[in-house]
């Protein structure tokens, strides 16, 4: 069943007794409840209350908002727990996947770029003490997928590249840097592997293709990695995997196949059996269409717990969701021998983290702390360094370009490229999660070191004003902005084209000879900035100088712009993916 004295518990007598008396003196409803991970909506006193004693809840996850108050919650949350939460944060690429005012040290593929497991490892433990300073106990982290399809936008900036070795190296160093953290756990995701179907599991199927061998020789790898390196816990994906499935099970039917967190093959089977993984096991988030669409939900959640994994995350409605549970259990459709097995590891791993011999009152720091951890010096200065070291000049065809001087090229043009990131994208602009205009934190830059840089405006922009200023907008903007190319490049010396792209592709204005596409690189000098998605090539494969920055917060568009200035030996970032996404013309 589980053995608690092996990896990852390493549990003594004293530890295994209370593991055992707990599950023995748990009611029904509380043993059901410790199955359930819920994202919490409200930081309300009462509301938390009976999440804690009404459900009785395992685990919990949250939405942003700042340190103190997720500490607060997160105190509360523990209060009225009878058996310690778990208090899960997605700090992959730094502290503020916990709270709002955490410190983002570097994505998975900034950090893959620097070829470097140290800052792997410091983004593990830096991302996760200023987790652990507000009262979070487990990172849903690392992401070791491997990107394999530049189409999948749900990984291609998360995952560490797409070399298995080097993502094993990573995702471990991460795992080594969290474990300096007394009391802290990680989640490896996403079982068995996403980064090969270009759809999206929050909105559709996904399909890992490979069948034993490639398996075996790749995600395998990883994940083989990660449990000898003591992995606490693995988030089960919403993936299918058909070949490796079929082979463990061959009377299994395509219509009866499966995505990860609803199949005993995989998560059984594979998980358990074979990879020989000991610890706790989490679903995805149940709302994700790769999940929803394989059966009515009263009989997907039983139908996960009885494949393999011990938790559920996030109640729909908590009252329908808990009685669905409840009810399974009571009819044995989840067996009492399934239920203890669960219950086994996922108070095993709350005895190994030491959450059983604290007070409740010392399972979440007090408030002083977050002034000492919250942004350290520490933490900007790493993300600096990493920034210096990632950005990778990945196409150079144009040899006499760089470096970008005023003597050279005094008059600058940036053309702002933004992406479509659907609706999600909009809502957290509302919600003022946007992260700043690049562009002109470029220019301003630029400007500071002697060029004269300026903003392009799109015909779409200057409709967009004269309808602000309730004038009739003049549409030959639009379809007949064509002039002369003496007259367009006249006055400029250099065009920078920013793609701000963090989800989904690059929204163009697509003008008849406007400048939002880069028609022009051969009538003038252009640099293509990918501060996203490392994949513009794909959409720009004309680029003649193309460059991957992975993001663009303030630290990283200061190195830019010294590595433009200091010319194309000043870039030491390694391309941690297929940039130029295997289309034969981007690399023309």
């Amino acid at each position: 069943m589980v053995d608690l004295k092996a990896r990852p518990y390493y549990l003594s007598d004293e530890d295994c007794k209370w593991v055992e008396e707990t599950i023995a003196g748990m009611s029904d409803e509380e043993k059901v409840g410790q199955l359930f991970f819920q994202l919490t909506s409200s930081h309300d006193e009462e509301h938390l209350k009976e999440l804690m004693e009404k459900y009785h809840l395992g685990g919990c996850r949250y939405n942003p908002a700042p340190g103190a108050a997720i500490q607060e919650q997160n105190r509360k949350l523990q209060k009225y727990a009878k058996v310690p939460v778990f208090i899960a944060c997605n700090t992959e690429a730094g502290g503020d996947g916990a709270c709002a005012d955490g410190t983002l040290i570097g994505s998975g593929v900034k950090i893959g770029a620097t070829n470097n497991e140290k800052y792997a490892y410091e983004l593990g433990r830096m991302s996760n003490e200023e987790a652990a300073a507000i009262g979070c106990n487990m990172a849903f982290s690392p992401v070791c997928d491997i990107a394999y399809n530049w189409e999948n936008t749900e990984i291609i900036g998360r995952a560490f590249g797409n070399n298995p070795e080097r993502v094993a190296k990573m995702s471990a160093a991460y795992l080594k840097g969290a474990h300096t953290i007394p009391g802290f756990a990680c989640a490896a995701k996403h079982f068995p592997g996403n980064g090969q179907d270009f759809r999206d599991a929050h909105m559709s199927n996904n399909v890992n293709y490979f069948d034993v061998d490639e398996w075996d020789a790749t995600y395998g790898l990883v994940y083989r990695t990660l449990i000898e390196n003591d992995l606490d816990a693995i988030m089960g994906g919403h993936i299918l995997m058909p070949k490796y499935a079929k082979a463990l099970n061959p009377e299994l039917q395509d219509d009866d196949m499966m995505p990860a967190t609803l199949s005993p093959e995989l998560m059984t089977v594979l998980l358990r059996d074979k990879l020989g993984f000991n610890g706790m096991v989490v679903t995805d988030a149940s709302h994700m269409v790769a999940m929803t669409n394989r059966m009515k939900r009263s009989e997907m959640l039983p139908a996960s717990i009885n494949a393999g994994c011990d938790m559920f995350l996030f109640f729909n409605d908590p009252e329908e969701d808990f009685a669905t549970m409840l009810k399974a259990y009571k009819d044995r459709i989840i067996s009492e021998d399934r239920m203890t097995e669960a219950l086994t590891r996922i108070l095993g791993l709350k005895a190994r983290m030491g959450l059983h011999k604290k007070a409740k009152e010392e399972l979440v720091p007090q408030p002083d702390i977050l002034k000492e951890v919250l942004g350290k010096e520490e933490y900007k200065e790493m993300q600096k360094s990493i920034s210096k070291d990632a950005i990778t000049l990945v196409k150079y065809k144009d040899k006499d370009v760089l470096p970008i001087t005023p003597e050279r090229y005094k008059r600058i043009m940036i053309v702002h490229v933004k992406g479509n990131g659907g609706a999600m994208g909009e809502l957290m602009k509302m919600m003022g999660y946007g992260g700043g205009n690049p562009a002109e934190a470029l220019k301003q830059k630029l400007c500071d070191k002697g060029f004269d840089a300026f903003i392009y405006e799109s015909p779409l922009d200057k409709m967009k004003k004269q309808i602000a200023a309730g004038e009739k907008p003049n549409i030959n903007l639009y379809f007949a902005g064509k002039n002369a190319i003496a007259d367009f490049v006249k006055d400029m010396d250099l065009v920078i084209t920013l793609c701000d792209v963090s989800s989904g592709r690059p929204s163009f204005g697509m003008s008849k000879g406007g400048g939002e596409i880069p028609w022009y690189v051969f009538e003038i000098p252009v640099v293509v900035v990918g501060c996203g998605q490392p994949t513009m090539l794909a959409d720009i494969p004309q680029a003649r100088t193309y460059i991957n920055t992975y993001d663009s917060k303030e630290s990283t568009m200061d190195a830019l712009v010294e590595k433009l200035l200091a010319g194309a030996d000043a870039f030491t970032g390694i391309d941690p993916i297929d940039s130029f996404c295997g289309l034969f013309d981007a690399r023309l």
